[in-house]
């Protein structure tokens, strides 16, 4: 069986910003071809991890390499080939479509810019509008054109800052069959959110808390690796249960979804101990669930630690 190839391999990096550090001892390994999902709240230092990642950021301590050049010494090697698509829309939106996307072909200095451009509008469906102002564009397209513009020079590593805040489903379910396709093409992604339809698009996700690491794993595999068993009840009235629940023996945590309760524990025996009363309720549906990301996701950051919560830095943790 061959070796994986990682096209990151990082450890032991930390980052401070006001006397507090926003990144905290963190290591990883990124297999090529992977979408790499940082997950966790605002503030937690997703994006600060992912740029010393890959050389856009010097970290305060710890090392590593990306694409094969050290993150530290050799970081403008890894510029060179890394795609980076930021949170909020970073292009020119007094410039047209065409025009942006020249911009950014002749920043890389690309031989063929104008064979490049023509593909990227076929390739995104952006031809309609080469001409239209970036700044016309509603949310949905203008993450098409950042990706368009972030992939031109064809990176061998995207970075996508939460890419989808602000466009709709459809545009959403557009944008990740294209970052499938880069992935396919033996591209790798690293993805910073805090949406979980997004997380489960993910091959591996990492829970990042106030900066620090709370889990790595394949993304099938968090739930379990958490540990925790569910039971899903469903009814009309679901206030008696849900107080009776909270804090009850073998309940760690009882989380909200829609019309029904997610009742979870790491502990299968005491859980349906408590759960018991419940399941001869004739107004309620009580029934064992799969435990999801979300419900991981709750429990890891219940046990987080805000080490900087009051700290006022001018700097972004985010």
């Amino acid at each position: 069986m061959a070796a994986v190839e990682n096209v990151i391999d990082v450890h032991g990096l930390t980052k401070s910003f006001g006397g507090k550090k926003v990144v905290d001892d963190f290591s990883i390994q990124v297999p090529k071809g992977a979408i790499y999902g940082f997950l966790g709240p605002n503030g937690s230092g997703k994006t600060t991890t992912i740029r010393m990642m890959c050389g856009l950021l010097k970290p305060d301590g710890g090392g590593g390499t990306a694409l094969g050049f050290d993150i530290v010494t050799q970081s403008r090697e890894i510029k060179e080939r890394v795609g980076y698509m930021t949170q909020r829309f970073s292009l020119y939106e007094d410039l047209t479509v065409a025009e942006n996307l020249t911009f950014m072909a002749r920043l890389h200095e690309l031989k063929d810019g104008k064979h490049v451009i023509a593909q990227a509008l076929e390739e995104y469906e952006l031809k309609p509008r080469e001409n239209q102002l970036a700044g016309q564009l509603s949310g949905g397209w203008k993450q098409r054109l950042a990706l368009a513009a972030a992939s031109l020079h064809q990176p061998k590593l995207l970075l996508l800052d939460e890419p989808t805040a602000g466009v709709d489903p459809k545009a959403r379910r557009d944008f990740w069959e294209r970052i499938r396709g880069r992935a396919d093409e033996g591209v790798s992604v690293l993805v910073s959110t805090h949406y979980m339809d997004e997380a489960v698009q993910c091959d591996f996700i990492t829970f990042i808390a106030y900066g620090k690491k709370l889990i790595d794993a394949p993304a099938a595999d968090i739930p379990k690796a958490v540990g925790l068993h569910t039971w899903r009840i469903e009814g009309r009235d679901l206030h008696d249960a849900y107080k009776k629940l909270s804090g009850a023996p073998g309940v760690d945590q009882v989380a909200r979804f829609g019309a029904a309760l997610h009742v979870s524990g790491r502990n299968e025996n005491s859980l349906e101990q408590a759960i018991a009363p419940f399941r001869n309720d004739p107004t309620l549906d009580v029934a064992p669930a799969k435990t999801g990301l979300e419900e991981a996701f709750i429990y890891l950051m219940g046990g987080a630690e805000d080490n900087y919560a009051h700290v006022k830095s001018k700097e972004e943790t985010t």
